[in-house]
């Protein structure tokens, strides 16, 4: 399987969809399903029964993952950027914005 573009921690820009030109930070990656919960992005309501957590139960708004080719990370600009991979100095592979060349924490 082939290493995502998209961290859990990471600000991203989602390019397509009902939240197009939002910024969001990434609370969860499905690596299998390839998608990312994001902040505040994808907001459904759903139903729900009353639990220790929810006593009322009622319907709640939460947010759905998105598939990742939908976003992409911003760099220290500000500005949504492509993602590649080199060596660094200490020969570890770190990601890099295509746009400026920096490295992506």
């Amino acid at each position: 399987m082939s290493k995502l573009h998209i961290k859990k921690g990471d600000i991203v820009y989602v390019n397509a969809g009902e939240d197009k030109g939002k910024t969001g930070r990434v609370l969860r990656v499905l690596v299998t399903k390839s998608k990312a919960v994001v902040e505040g992005i994808n907001i459904v309501s759903k139903s729900a029964k009353p639990s220790a957590k929810h006593p009322q139960g009622g319907i709640i708004k939460m947010e759905a993952p998105i598939h990742i080719s939908n976003l992409n990370p911003v760099d220290k600009n500000g500005k949504p950027t492509r993602i590649g991979r080199r060596k660094n100095d200490e020969g570890k592979t770190v990601r890099y914005s295509k746009n400026t060349g920096e490295e992506i924490k």
